[in-house]
């Protein structure tokens, strides 16, 4: 399939799943409240069910700091961020093998000087690239999209991501913990 094509077809994919959800009010349940209730609701239940949201909340653009904060407080800043380190963690893989399967490499065929630029960059140093852009843009769902469909080595993918991402979420467990802390909400 032409890569025009399979880019074509990730985007109508993406934008039917977020119409889906958006007609359906879908979007709207998630919400800090819902998530933190859905997070207490059982220990090991909640946290799947939180897992497999954060996962479909990356794909319909749902910011992943909603869920750091739901978790930080329903659970703490500790386990708060240790079950949002694992559930980004997921979520990221879970949207790289969508789109990847959806859009293969198409970005790898664009005639753009630019974008070959990039990729030259991202192939000399994929690793460390994932890392940095990690670091910056933690789950922002468009760094998943584009890593999938730039055909980076699913190995470099997990390895950047698993490293790229503690710093931030600690920085945010941080952060939140203090705001929850200083307009006395409760946490875990």
């Amino acid at each position: 399939m032409r890569s025009s094509l399979r880019l074509l077809l990730v985007v109508l994919f993406l934008l039917g799943l977020f119409l889906l959800f958006e007609v359906l009010g879908l979007r709207a349940q998630f919400n800090l409240q819902a998530l933190q209730q859905l997070i207490l609701m059982h220990p090991v239940l909640g946290l799947l069910l939180f897992t497999l949201l954060f996962a479909l909340g990356n794909l319909i653009q749902i910011p992943g700091w909603l869920f750091l904060a739901a978790a930080v407080l329903a659970l703490g800043r500790v386990q708060g961020g240790l079950a949002t380190y694992l559930a980004a963690s997921f979520s990221c893989v879970f949207t790289f093998f969508i789109i990847r399967l959806l859009g293969g490499n198409a970005l790898r065929t664009l005639d753009s000087p630019l974008a070959q630029r990039l990729l030259a960059g991202l192939d000399r140093h994929p690793l460390a690239s994932i890392v940095a852009l990690r670091m910056l843009f933690q789950t922002v769902p468009a760094l998943n999209y584009s890593l999938a469909l730039a055909g980076v080595p699913f190995r470099h993918y997990l390895l950047g991501t698993l490293l790229g991402l503690p710093l931030p979420i600690a920085l945010y467990c941080l952060f939140f913990d203090y705001l929850a802390m200083w307009l006395n909400i409760a946490s875990g």
